[in-house]
């Protein structure tokens, strides 16, 4: 499912229990210098991540000065975000002129304790290759490091390397619990490009080779992956950005199912298993 861009004027995107993707929870929050936004999600642990801006996070007792650092767009330094555990009141205030605030939450009953992730903290992976056209960047928020103080949620920043390319090629899946093969995770991406008036595509290709959907995403799309593989790509001569959501129904870590039409290029593709064992 494709939601265009629009202004949501600070209300859920993806609220809890949507029919596509009851495992996520999305937000966008715009503040102006001052402005503070109090929220609490019963039954989602959630990341406040600033796409631009710098806040203060309250959350539990605990006060998290000065996160985020980027001022023009997202690629304008790395990103910084807080944990905030199931269903705890948060208040975020903007440190800066303004701020863009991405909120990502994820499904879990437990109640874990807070705590901050700095630039210098992030899980970084970058694979693929410009002659492959699968260049990428990944950068692990709530990564591999996190496996103990967080439930079911991961929240990364997935950036095009150079211009223009495919990402999540190959082409994967996970939308069914049958461990060791998959892990059922729904997925939710927000997208960026650089310049802002580039655009790309997203491919939700249900059953292997029979056809699927496309969507003509923009910059501030957000897109739903409920089931089936989901490779994007960007238009030549721009470069792309996603937030990521995933929410996992019965563990954490990730175990992505690659389409068997196209699982040899797992092999043409450099450093893609490196990418794979960072989804943790």
């Amino acid at each position: 499912m494709h939601i265009p861009p629009h202004d949501n004027r600070n209300e859920p995107i993806v609220g809890t229990d949507h029919t596509l993707v009851p495992l996520n929870y999305f937000n966008i929050v715009k503040l102006k210098a001052g402005e503070s936004f109090d929220y609490a999600v019963p039954g989602y642990e959630s990341c406040v991540v600033p796409a631009t801006g710098t806040v203060t996070v309250d959350v539990a007792g605990e006060t998290y000065r000065d996160i985020g650092n980027r001022v023009k767009d997202v690629w304008d330094g790395e990103p910084e975000g807080v944990y905030v555990p199931t269903g705890t009141p948060a208040r975020i205030t903007c440190r800066s002129d303004a701020a863009e605030v991405f909120i990502g939450g994820a499904k879990f009953d437990e109640v874990k304790k807070p705590f901050a992730v700095r630039a210098h903290e992030l899980d970084v992976v970058q694979y693929g290759s410009d002659d492959t056209k699968t260049h990428r960047k990944i950068k692990h928020i709530l990564g591999a490091a996190y496996h103990d103080r967080v439930g079911r949620l991961l929240v990364s920043e997935l950036f095009t390397v150079g211009a223009g390319g495919w990402s999540g090629f190959p082409s994967h899946k996970h939308d069914t619990d049958r461990l060791p093969e998959e892990t059922r995770h729904d997925e939710t991406y927000n997208f960026r490009f650089r310049p802002n008036y580039g655009s790309g595509l997203q491919m939700l290709q249900r059953v292997d080779n029979e056809p699927g959907d496309a969507y003509h995403v923009m910059d501030g799309s957000t897109v739903l992956i409920d089931k089936g593989y989901h490779p994007c790509c960007v238009l030549p001569g721009y470069e792309m950005y996603y937030f990521t959501i995933l929410g996992g129904l019965s563990q954490r870590s990730l175990k992505q199912y690659f389409q068997p039409t196209h699982a040899e290029q797992l092999h043409t593709i450099p450093g893609i298993m490196d990418m794979v064992a960072k989804f943790k």
